[in-house]
């Protein structure tokens, strides 16, 4: 009998190694490493379709390959639609990964509702839950369709099978760490396992032009587990962020083949299932106070659409050695960046206070266009002067204390409009170039200190 040979592989990266090792040389992780059988025939299944249709092909000139404009298929969710660019491709393979309990299982349930009443055949596969616990979900969000069909299996060969025999539209599996392959010998949920798993259903999407949506679950750090391989063989990747015990979640493409890796859409948690939130600014400003300082409005560009979002500030003496910077929803060096330019060039004395700064409503900010509003925030904050509850602060700054052109005004402007602003203090080089509306008094300037002087008011 021959001698089985294992081998160490990291459950973070895919390193491979013949004997364990505490540190893992590709990513560096800690106690990740562990032994998996090595079998020649794991390699065979989800890579033996893969190179017999590489081989089968041949090459042709890019201007003797045929196209064909297929539709999007469109879901009767308008935040999904544009997070996916316009719709859901036939033939792709979309991850949607998302903290637990974050309700990634709901908002899949009742997309499979809304195509399935469009006469379209959809597969839900669950392989965390029975038949009739799905069926306990459905009844409570409504989800009645004979178009609809339930599978709990985990068994990639019997998912093949059953999609083989069906040949579905729409197919969804939940989740990808709970399918195996059974000619792979790691545990469900492993480097191996995902990596083999995913690369069948990526053959089976490709080759039938079916659309599968694949569920992933996520480290502690926030990241899709299993190896970084994962979301750069599917075509789409999508989280699903939000407070567990806030009702407001946020859908986000950080990788879409087929549209923008900008676009974000916003939900409600409510009892009958997840409900859009097609005026996002309305809810993010809904709750700020009138009169309190270090607090501005800017508006930022979220793909396409403009949101317009509350920015709080608050600076405080510090008590010990080294003042401390926190943000939520920006990057904490951007903090420290502008606070240097107001130290520097307006002459503000930051460098013994404490800076704390907060995007309400869990949105993430990271466009150059909101550094005017969170400078003015320090600046109103510090000085105890409150800025004006009608202004919107729009701007780009530099290193040396000006303020730059961003794009897209006009979407900033008009968001601004309709949401009964009536002052915005935006870049000098964005006045020309387009017609601005009468109802709203715009401000042009050049520096971050003639900024903080119409403002403030002081």
């Amino acid at each position: 009998m021959a001698k089985r040979k294992t081998k160490f592989m990291c459950q973070e990266c895919g390193y491979e190694s013949p004997k364990w090792m505490g540190k893992c040389p590709g990513c560096g992780a800690w106690n990740r490493m562990t032994e998996e059988i090595e079998k020649t025939s794991a390699r065979k299944g989800a890579f033996a379709h893969t190179e017999k249709s590489a081989i089968a092909s041949k090459p042709t000139p890019i201007t003797a390959v045929e196209t064909v404009n297929e539709p999007r298929i469109y879901t009767d969710s308008r935040e999904l639609n544009r997070v996916l660019g316009g719709g859901i491709v036939r033939g792709s393979l979309v991850l949607i990964g998302g903290d637990p309990g974050i309700g990634k299982s709901t908002l899949l349930l009742q997309v499979s509702s809304q195509l399935a009443a469009k006469n379209n055949s959809v597969l839900y596969i669950s392989g965390e839950e029975s038949l009739r616990q799905t069926k306990l979900r459905a009844d409570r969000l409504g989800v009645m369709s004979d178009s609809l069909l339930v599978y709990a299996e985990t068994d990639l060969e019997d998912i093949s099978r059953t999609i083989e025999t069906i040949n579905p539209d729409f197919v969804i599996i939940d989740s990808i760490q709970t399918v195996f392959h059974p000619e792979v010998t790691s545990a469900p949920g492993s480097v191996s396992q995902v990596r083999e798993c995913t690369a069948e259903l990526m053959r089976i999407a490709k080759t039938k032009g079916i659309a599968i949506f694949i569920v992933g679950h996520v480290t502690k750090e926030g990241s899709i587990a299993g190896p970084r391989l994962l979301e750069h063989m599917v075509d789409t990747v999508l989280y699903f962020e939000g407070e567990r015990h806030h009702t407001y979640r946020i859908l986000r493409a950080v990788k879409n083949r087929f549209g923008s890796t900008n676009e974000m859409g916003i939900f409600e948690m409510k009892e009958a299932g997840l409900a859009e939130v097609l005026n996002p600014s309305e809810i993010f400003l809904e709750e700020r106070s009138q009169g309190a300082s270090g607090s501005t409005v800017c508006a930022s560009m979220e793909g396409t659409r403009p949101v317009l979002v509350e920015i709080q500030a608050l600076i405080s003496p510090t008590s010990f050695g080294n003042p401390r910077r926190m943000a939520t929803g920006i990057d904490h060096n951007r903090v420290s960046l502008l606070m240097a330019v107001l130290e520097k060039r307006v002459g503000m004395l930051l460098q013994n206070q404490d800076a704390y700064l907060k995007v309400t409503g869990g949105v993430k900010l990271d466009e150059p266009a909101i550094d005017l509003a969170i400078a003015i925030s320090i600046a109103s904050s510090f000085r105890d002067q409150p800025t004006r509850p009608t202004d919107c602060i729009i701007g780009e700054v530099g290193l040396t204390g000006e303020v730059r052109r961003v794009s897209r005004i006009e979407q900033r402007v008009q968001e601004a409009v309709k949401l009964g602003f009536e002052r915005i203090i935006l870049p000098a080089n964005n006045l020309g170039g387009w017609q601005a509306p009468s109802e709203i008094e715009l401000i042009g300037v050049s520096t971050v200190a003639e900024a903080l002087q119409y403002s403030l008011g002081r």
